[in-house]
């Protein structure tokens, strides 16, 4: 899948997936050494994460159902845990940096594409 800030004219991932199942859901990026550039995980429905046994920092984009950006949280480390977001519908786990580099903010409008 392929995700674009229409806004501001930039991608955020051209490699995105979405994880089948419970399990698939419970592992997310368990056990990985890093995103590449490009790589995404989404979740929905998602209000909130953790980065508890993670190995790096991502940064996390929480989006409403109109694919509108409610929430960006840069560089979140290992073991943290994110408050419940109302009105979130989705969360997009992206490498460190890609916010910046995107220059994604809260009220952006995103493409999710597959």
């Amino acid at each position: 899948m392929r995700i674009q800030n229409l806004t501001q004219g930039t991608e955020l991932a051209s490699d995105a997936r979405e994880p089948r199942g419970m399990w698939g859901r419970a592992v997310g990026l368990l056990g990985r050494s890093s995103l590449r550039p490009g790589e995404a995980l989404i979740l929905q429905p998602c209000t909130s994460i953790h980065t508890a046994f993670m190995r790096f920092p991502i940064d996390v984009v929480y989006v409403d159902r109109s694919d509108r950006v409610a929430k960006v949280c840069p560089n979140v480390k290992p073991f943290r845990i994110s408050g419940i977001l109302r009105g979130g519908h989705t969360v997009l786990e992206l490498p460190s940096g890609t916010l910046a580099d995107s220059a994604t903010a809260v009220g952006d409008q995103l493409s999710i594409d597959s």
